[in-house]
């Protein structure tokens, strides 16, 4: 587990005092006001305070200490910056996808061990878990409370309830 993820990229300028876009690496805009400081590094290096953040369509505006006009703006053109886990609290029942990476995942009736968490995809309303069995074999998991019945960060468990053939290979279209 990391204690810095990534917050944003800089991908350009906006305007002429220092404000920039950037592609939110993290939940977005509301979830990025609530860090105070950034960091220009993953190990938490070349720390910076974060003086606004606001939603541009799919992209972020932001303006950083130290960065008052275009040229200094222009200079940030394609770092990523990160935040601190620290710095921030999530909700109950809300988890980073990096705490949650190489979880084990077990039935909640028989115990079986079907796997790890290896992949956190959200393509749609609710996320995708990709769990890799002991064969290497993949199998994709809704994270809905209908299959993810709780997840156990303190023993690295995420407890679920499958239908039938969600962890077994997938059927042949082949007729004998």
């Amino acid at each position: 587990m990391q204690n810095y993820l990534p917050a944003c990229k800089i991908v350009t300028t906006h305007g002429v005092r220092g404000e920039m876009k950037a592609l939110p690496l993290c939940d977005g805009p509301e979830f990025l006001a609530k860090c105070k400081r950034l960091f220009a590094k993953t190990d938490g290096t070349g720390e910076v305070r974060l003086l606004g953040v606001r939603a541009q369509g799919n992209m972020i505006l932001l303006r950083l200490e130290g960065v008052g006009d275009m040229d200094a703006a222009r200079a940030q053109v394609g770092r990523t910056y990160y935040f601190a886990k620290g710095d921030v609290r999530l909700p109950k029942g809300r988890y980073f996808i990096d705490d949650l990476l190489g979880c084990r995942v077990v039935d909640a009736d028989t115990g079986r061990d079907y796997g790890e968490l290896t992949a956190v995809d959200h393509p749609a309303a609710q996320d995708i878990y990709t769990v890799t069995d002991a064969q290497g074999g993949t199998h994709m998991l809704p994270a809905v409370p209908e299959f993810v019945r709780s997840i156990d960060m303190e023993n690295r468990t995420i407890t679920v309830t499958p239908i039938d053939g969600m962890f077994t290979e997938a059927v042949n279209g082949d007729k004998e």
